[in-house]
């Protein structure tokens, strides 16, 4: 309960959920990338812009009350489920302008700009986390 009520303070949370976002998101590329070449394969999509509004709502929503549960808004891809633990779905990505000869709408450039971007977001969530986890630590050991 103690540890608890430390590790759900501040910005840890969001570190959290952001990277279960990040790590569906980067297995959905991965399952892009590997079926580019199956016939008819649909891409994949999950909604950065969207589960980034959906968290920046959830830290507004607790910014005067830090121990306030945090609570991610649930949309058609990203919901929280009653202990808190984000569970996404991606959904299929529309046609754009170009449908392949064999049916397949994947742009392996999308993917890799995607996969950039996301590999980036993922290492910067990760690094302040372990951040404020190595602050935990120092503290632990009374050698802050």
């Amino acid at each position: 309960m103690f540890l608890t009520s430390i590790t759900e303070q501040g910005a840890t949370p969001a570190l959290v959920k952001s990277l279960a976002f990040g790590e569906a998101r980067l297995k959905m590329i991965a399952e892009n990338v590997a079926n580019a070449d199956t016939p008819g394969y649909r891409a994949k999509q999950l909604d950065a812009a969207a589960f980034r509004s959906s968290l920046r709502e959830a830290l507004e929503a607790r910014r005067g009350d830090s121990t306030a549960p945090f609570v991610v808004k649930s949309g058609s891809e990203v919901r929280t489920d009653a202990q808190g633990i984000l569970h996404v779905t991606p959904s299929e990505k529309p046609v754009e302008n170009v449908l392949f000869h064999d049916g397949t709408n994947v742009s392996i450039e999308r993917q890799m700009a995607d996969l950039a971007e996301m590999g980036l977001m993922h290492d910067l969530a990760t690094r302040l986390l372990q951040s404020r986890m190595e602050g935990l630590r120092r503290a632990i050991r009374g050698t802050v």
